[in-house]
């Protein structure tokens, strides 16, 4: 079954919102290169995006999937609207989408599926 297992911060100072967080609330964070950093607990977790290409207007909730294809395929004739291809990060692929209503979100497989 689709559920919300992430949500993601555009950052433009990852860094600096890695110690924002990190002294706020205790959370501990993973590098994925110098442009993305994500708490890993395996439960919801938030990753903070700093890459300019994939950056969304606000934070973006991702659903984690079964079958990103077909997924993007109910999307579409949903009438939702594809904003980024699908791609593959460290850690799964991924597309990000606008639903009807013009509220941003994506959906992935991660890479243990």
């Amino acid at each position: 079954m689709a559920r919300l297992n992430y949500v993601e911060l555009p950052a433009r100072d990852v860094p600096g919102l890695k110690a924002f967080y990190s002294s706020a609330f205790g959370w501990t964070f993973t590098d994925f290169g110098p442009g993305y950093a994500a708490t890993t607990t395996g439960d919801s977790d938030v990753g903070l995006n700093g890459h300019a290409e994939q950056a969304t207007a606000q934070l973006l909730p991702i659903i984690q999937v079964e079958n990103l294809e077909e997924t993007l395929a109910k999307v579409t004739a949903g009438g939702g609207t594809i904003t980024l291809p699908i791609f593959a990060f460290p850690g799964g692929r991924r597309f990000h989408f606008r639903d009807p209503n013009g509220h941003e979100l994506a959906a992935m497989v991660p890479d243990h599926a």
